[in-house]
């Protein structure tokens, strides 16, 4: 089992992991919503596979969350991190 560690990758599951809690969904709803095993959401959220575009778009329209908000966030997070790494 691979799982997708990069620091980048780390940010944009936990943003994905607190707009799924803040919609008040667990995995086994978001998943049942997306017509998916509980398993598709739990592998993306601890990084055991990536989400392609088209997923990211299906999954955070179930969610009710603009998916740019999400995007803005995780750049954010890179940002920040990225300033921390050169101090």
């Amino acid at each position: 089992m691979k799982f997708v560690l990069s620091q980048d990758y780390k940010i944009f599951r936990h943003c994905m992991i607190a707009a799924r809690k803040e919609a008040k969904l667990t995995q086994q709803t978001l998943a049942k919503s997306l017509k998916k095993p509980q398993s598709f959401v739990a592998k993306y959220e601890n990084g055991e596979r990536r989400l392609d575009v088209i997923e990211f778009l299906l999954v955070t329209r179930v969610m009710g969350v603009d998916p740019c908000d999400i995007l803005r966030k995780v750049e954010q997070g890179i940002s920040k991190a990225s300033c921390e790494e050169e101090v």
